[in-house]
C-alpha cells in the first residue's frame, strides 16, 4: 500500500507542474524567484540523475574502463562487507571429529624437543615406491653460481589475472604469441565474475590441450629444485602466499627466471609489481612463503625435451613418490613448526594425501589444521586460503562427512566478496545431493558449470542426475 501511495503522490507531484508552484514551497527569495526556473530545476534531476547514472553503469562495463575500475569498485565493496562480517572471526568447526583425531592433534599442537613423528601402517608417504627409488641415484652436477634467463615478455596482469598473465610469461620464453587474455578465455571463462583462482592443474591442462608445448606440475619443492630448473633453461612457475600491506593474506603466482646464490636471491617476473620487469626476491621470502601452497610448481618446456625434465626431477618425476615425500616432510614440520606455518603444513599433508587418495588420513589432517585455525590470531588467520585450496572438501566428502563439507562451503561463501568460486559450488553440491537435497545440489552444480565448465565435473554430475547443461 505504500509502494502505491508513494507512486500517487509523484503523479501529483507532476501534475502540479502546469500550475504556479505555490509560494509555501518557494518562499520569496531576497535575490527573486522564478517559478519557471525551478520547476526546470526539478525536472532536470528527476530525470537528469537516472539519465547520467544509466550512462555511467554502461561506461562502467565497457572493457577498457572496467578493466581500470572494477579493482576499485571491488576493494571498495569487499572492505565494507568485511566491515559488516569479518572473515577473520569466522572459524569452521568439524563436526565428526572422533576421539583418536582430537588426541593426535592434541599431542601435534604441544610438541617437545625429543617429539620425533611416528609411522602408521597406512600412511602411504612411509615408503618410496620402487620406481622412484631405483631412479635416484644419479648425482646431479655442481650448479653455477648465479643464472638469469632472458626472452621473456612482460605483462602487468589485468584485474584478478596473476595466473593467467604469469602463464602468458612463462610461455613467452618458448616463443608462445598469446597473451594473458587468450589464457583468461580459457582458465577463466566467466572472468566478469571475478573468478578467484586458477589451479596449478588447469595451467598445465591449458598448455597441453591450447599450445603445442608441454607442462607438469608438481609440489613439495625448494630451492635447489628452482635452481637445476633455471640452470638448465626452463623458467618455473610458482605459487605463493603474500601478505600485502594494505590487505589480509592471499595467493599469487609467480615466474622464477634466474637466481643467485651470493646475494641468495631468485629474479622473478611478476605481473603485479612494477615497473621492473623482473626482480629480485630473497630466498627466506620464499622459503616463507611458497610452503603456503605446498611448494607447488609448474614447469613448461618443448615435448622433445620431456626427458630432460624428468632426469632434473630425479625422482619426484613419479608423482606418487612425490606426494608420498611431501606429505611425510609435512609431517615431519608438523611438531617443529608453530601458529600458522604449523597451519599450513597440516594443510599442507592433507592436500598431497588427498592427491594419493588416502582420504581418512588427509581428512585427520585438515582437522588438526582447522585446529591450529582456530587457534590462531584473528589478524594472523589465511582466511582467503579455501579459494585456492579444495583438497579439504574432497577428503570430507570421501570419508562420508557430507555436512561438513556444506559447512565449510558456508563458511567460505559467506565470506567472499562474490560468490565465485565453482570448485566450493561443486563440492557442495554433490554434498547436497548425498544428502537427499536435489534441488540443492543441481542449483549449485549448475552454478559451477556456469562459472568455468572446464575446472570440475559440475557438467558430468549433471548429466548423471539428467539435468541438461545450463
Amino acid at each position: 500500500m505504500r509502494k502505491v501511495d508513494a507512486c500517487l503522490l509523484n503523479a501529483d507531484l507532476l501534475s502540479d507542474f502546469s500550475h504556479p508552484i505555490p509560494s509555501s514551497v518557494f518562499p520569496p527569495s531576497p535575490i527573486g524567484y522564478n517559478p519557471r526556473m525551478a520547476r526546470r530545476l526539478v525536472l532536470l534531476l528527476l530525470i537528469g540523475a537516472p539519465l547520467v547514472c544509466a550512462i555511467g553503469l554502461v561506461l562502467y562495463n565497457l572493457p577498457p574502463i572496467h578493466e581500470r575500475l572494477a579493482w576499485r569498485v571491488d576493494g571498495f565493496r569487499a572492505q565494507i562487507r568485511r566491515a559488516m562480517n569479518p572473515p577473520e572471526e569466522a572459524v569452521f568447526v568439524p563436526q565428526e571429529m572422533v576421539d583418536a583425531i582430537v588426541e593426535a592433534t592434541l599431542q601435534a599442537l604441544t610438541p617437545s624437543p625429543d617429539l620425533q613423528p611416528t609411522a602408521r601402517a597406512t600412511d602411504p608417504g612411509i615408503q618410496p615406491s620402487p620406481t622412484a627409488a631405483s631412479t635416484a641415484t644419479t648425482i646431479p652436477a655442481p650448479l653455477p653460481v648465479a643464472v638469469r634467463l632472458t626472452g621473456i615478455v612482460h605483462e602487468y596482469q589485468n584485474f584478478n589475472n596473476c595466473g593467467p598473465a604469469t602463464l602468458s610469461m612463462a610461455l613467452s620464453f618458448w616463443g608462445w604469441k598469446g597473451d594473458q587474455n587468450v589464457a583468461r578465455a580459457y582458465l577463466r571463462p566467466n572472468y566478469q565474475e571475478d573468478d578467484k583462482n586458477v589451479n596449478p592443474f588447469e595451467m598445465a591442462a591449458f598448455v597441453e590441450s591450447q599450445t603445442d608445448l608441454s607442462a607438469l606440475f608438481r609440489v613439495g619443492g625448494d630451492l635447489d629444485t628452482l635452481k637445476r630448473f633455471v640452470a638448465a633453461g626452463f623458467p618455473v612457475l610458482i605459487e605463493k602466499g603474500l601478505d600485502p600491506e594494505d590487505d589480509a593474506w592471499l595467493g599469487h603466482y609467480q615466474l622464477i627466471s634466474g637466481y643467485d646464490d651470493q646475494s641468495r636471491q631468485v629474479i622473478v617476473y611478476d605481473s603485479f609489481q612494477g615497473p621492473a620487469h623482473d626482480y629480485p626476491v630473497s630466498y627466506s621470502v620464499v622459503e616463507e612463503f611458497w610452503p603456503h601452497f605446498n611448494n607447488v610448481y609448474v614447469v613448461i618446456y618443448p615435448a622433445e625435451r620431456e626427458a630432460e625434465v624428468l632426469a632434473l626431477l630425479g625422482p619426484h618425476a613419479d608423482p606418487v613418490y612425490n606426494y608420498q615425500e611431501t606429505a611425510r616432510r609435512a609431517l615431519e614440520q608438523t611438531a617443529v613448526l608453530s601458529g600458522r606455518n604449523q597451519f599450513f603444513a597440516w594443510f599442507n599433508r592433507g592436500s598431497s594425501l588427498v592427491a594419493l587418495r588416502d582420504f581418512p588420513a588427509a581428512a585427520e589432517a585438515f582437522d588438526a589444521a582447522f585446529t591450529v585455525y582456530a587457534a590462531l590470531n584473528e589478524v594472523d588467520r589465511p582466511w582467503r586460503v579455501m579459494w585456492y585450496l579444495d583438497g579439504p572438501y574432497a577428503a570430507y566428502y570421501n570419508t562420508g562427512r557430507y555436512q561438513d563439507v556444506i559447512d565449510l562451503a558456508q563458511i567460505t561463501l559467506t565470506h567472499i566478496d562474490k560468490p565465485v568460486l565453482e570448485e566450493t559450488y561443486f563440492w557442495r553440491g554433490i554434498a547436497r545431493e548425498a544428502l537427499g537435497d536435489r534441488d540443492g545440489a543441481i542449483a549449485d552444480l549448475e552454478r559451477a558449470a556456469r562459472l568455468n565448465p572446464n575446472s570440475t565435473s559440475a557438467l558430468a554430475e549433471l548429466q548423471r542426475l539428467g539435468v541438461a547443461s545450463p
